[in-house]
């Protein structure tokens, strides 16, 4: 069981310090294109034809110089002689042939040319849009399970983190990934492929002169993996203070009044610049060194292309075979174009490894939060919760926010059915714990809790918590109108339900009043009406639901006394038959109680009726002389 207020200023820290392998979060996330096979394959297979265009066009373009322009330069130079040995597949070479025929062939290539560049730019659209297709569907599932999983996670774990920091988990980490399957992944992989291709291709016509054109190669592999480890955490550390910043952003809107009532606007902007300071500089270093690889593989590539002319035309010069294998103009050219494309896709993937290293970052902590698993959980084929009558046991109850730090010990007490239950003591000890245990917002470290005799352990949390009906101090609207604010306690009940609802309980009056009386739309956190109406509000919720069991935490105090004075007459008639508990602060409420609890230091200290305790002269004394006495007197 989780608790405190005290979130950690940076959410998972051990994500900056300690990246995970890229390529588990890669393969997982890959996992998820599984229903979308069919246009994996299509893109696949649009690739491998992209891929053949820009490998096939160096080599008709080497072709034109030694299948058609040497023979042709030969004809015209007296003592010259053809090409002994050639690489022409699109024809044979013919120092003989006429000016026409040759013409007629370099047309042939030019038309070759032309038609495949035309196919590669309409396999490139298709692909991009077959993999945007999927990608958008795959992001819409992961949004969808981290919402669910959020929904399925303790309160405990929201105790300790911030709405914001995970806000930016669906947010910004979404963001990110999306860029990459729209863009990044497809060119990554393709340029992957090429290069693949072009060293076969390298390969199979000259494997000296291919080793040779490709010698800087290791030294691109150690700088392209170098940079990008060195990125990669900078932007772990980047996808963290963004977190950081959003968690900051919502706490100032959300507390905005608070902020202005105890004029915190400076302080609060101060820590907004630090925050955003922090996600500057990590983002900055992060870019440093995506930056320097790009530049650092151009040079390198520049490198390789003099070597392959440097190398080359001396072989060309001297007429000497290079190890054995003859060097002419056209596998010169030919060379050049794949040394060309081959650093193309080399320097393309580095400048599209930032997107690769920031969606990992993103995605690892995307499952990060997938894999956090609720503290509170139903057993396998954990049986539904029998209609409730409401009695309910705690049964040397002890619990804890933190291990070995315990805030309720040995709490004992018994609730018969349609019996109300005030709970009382100082702030701070255990009164509230008390209620989150019985409808499992938590799990006790010891002892039990029966409801009828049944463990709130052993059945679903969902059957359990359906009929038991929550008012909390802190009340929560949605923007919505007040109509289905109220219907939030059950979704399939009718208009004339929900009206009903409001009446008993003293708030059709106000309701009438608004602009569009129940169609009146709420904002964030039902701004537009005042606290006592919120909680009168959020009390015909939990009398629509009409739950067995009743839990109000200090549900009527922000309510003035004549209003509070008409919900108690609403609920003599909400909670009769009906078993409940009632953190109150109230004398009104406590002296209607069939027992009141005392709570102390997280222990039951004293217990009985009202006028009873008084007479012990013991804690709950004390607390009647200096809360209750002033509000019984007025």
């Amino acid at each position: 069981m989780m608790g405190g207020h005290g979130a950690p200023r940076h959410l998972f820290e051990s994500e900056t310090s300690k990246p995970k392998n890229p390529l588990t979060t890669l393969a997982r996330f890959v996992g998820y294109f599984k229903p979308y096979w069919f246009a994996l394959f299509l893109v696949t297979a649009l690739m491998i034809v992209n891929t053949y265009v820009q490998v096939v066009t160096p080599d008709l373009i080497g072709q034109v110089v030694d299948c058609y322009l040497m023979p042709a330069a030969t004809n015209q130079m007296q003592g010259a002689s053809a090409p002994t040995k050639t690489n022409c597949w699109y024809t044979t070479v013919a120092p003989n042939r006429p000016l026409d025929e040759t013409l007629a062939g370099l047309g042939g290539i030019v038309l070759w040319l032309t038609g495949l560049y035309l196919i590669g730019a309409i396999m490139s659209g298709l692909m991009f849009y077959a993999m945007t297709w999927s990608g958008q569907h795959v992001l819409r599932t992961i949004r969808v399970q981290v919402f669910a999983h959020l929904h399925r996670l303790s309160l405990g774990f929201y105790a300790e983190h911030e709405a914001g920091n995970l806000m930016s988990r669906i947010t910004n980490d979404m963001d990110t990934l999306q860029q990459t399957i729209s863009f990044a992944l497809v060119q990554v992989i393709g340029g992957a492929l090429l290069l693949v291709w072009i060293a076969f291709n390298m390969l199979s016509k000259s494997v000296p002169y291919a080793l040779i054109a490709m010698a800087v190669v290791p030294l691109m592999a150690w700088a392209t993996n170098w940079f990008s480890s060195q990125a990669r955490k900078a932007f772990r550390t980047a996808r963290a203070e963004i977190g950081n910043v959003n968690a900051d952003l919502q706490e100032s809107i959300a507390g905005v009044r608070e902020v202005q009532a105890f004029s915190r606007e400076s302080a609060n902007i101060a820590q907004f610049r630090q925050s955003s300071s922090a996600y500057r500089d990590a983002n900055i270093r992060a870019v440093s060194f995506t930056a320097a690889l790009a530049p650092t593989l151009e040079a390198l590539g520049y490198l390789a292309i003099a070597i392959t002319v440097v190398v080359g035309g001396i072989a060309l010069l001297r007429g000497s075979d290079l190890f054995g294998t003859t060097i002419t103009l056209g596998l010169i050219i030919t060379f050049l174009g794949y040394v060309q494309r081959f650093n193309q896709p080399i320097q393309q993937i580095s400048v599209l490894w930032s997107n690769i290293q920031s969606a990992v970052a993103g995605g690892e902590r995307i499952f990060e939060l997938l894999d956090t698993q609720p503290d509170v959980t139903d057993k396998p084929d954990a049986p539904e919760m029998p209609a409730i009558r409401g009695k309910v046991e705690l049964a040397h109850v002890s619990a804890e926010y933190k291990k070995d730090e315990r805030v309720l010990c040995d709490v004992s007490l018994v609730a018969e059915p349609g019996q109300t239950i005030a709970i009382v003591g100082p702030t701070g000890a255990g009164k509230t714990t008390i209620i989150n245990l019985i409808p499992r917002f938590y799990d006790v470290v010891a002892g039990a809790i029966q409801i009828d005799g049944v463990d709130v352990r052993a059945v679903t949390r969902a059957s359990l918590r359906r009929q038991i009906g929550i008012v909390l101090q802190d009340t929560f609207l949605f923007s919505d109108t007040v109509m289905n604010n109220i219907r939030y306690g059950r979704l399939d009940a009718t208009d004339e339900q929900v009206i009903a609802a409001a009446k008993l309980v003293h708030a059709d009056d106000f309701i009438q009043r608004l602009p569009q009386g129940y169609q009146t739309l709420l904002g964030e956190r039902g701004a537009g009406v005042s606290q006592g109406q919120r909680q009168l509000i959020s009390i015909a919720r939990a009398a629509l639901a009409n739950p067995r069991i009743l839990i109000l935490d200090e549900a009527t105090s922000s309510v003035d006394t004549r209003t509070e004075r008409l919900i108690q007459q609403a609920l003599e008639q909400l909670l009769a038959g009906r078993t409940s508990f009632i953190i109150a602060h109230r004398l009104s409420t406590i002296r209607n109680a069939d027992q009141v609890i005392v709570i102390k230091d997280g222990a039951v200290v004293e217990r009985g009726k009202h006028d009873d305790l008084l007479a012990r002269g013991g804690v709950y004394h004390a607390l009647y002389m200096s809360q209750f006495r002033r509000e019984e007197k007025a």
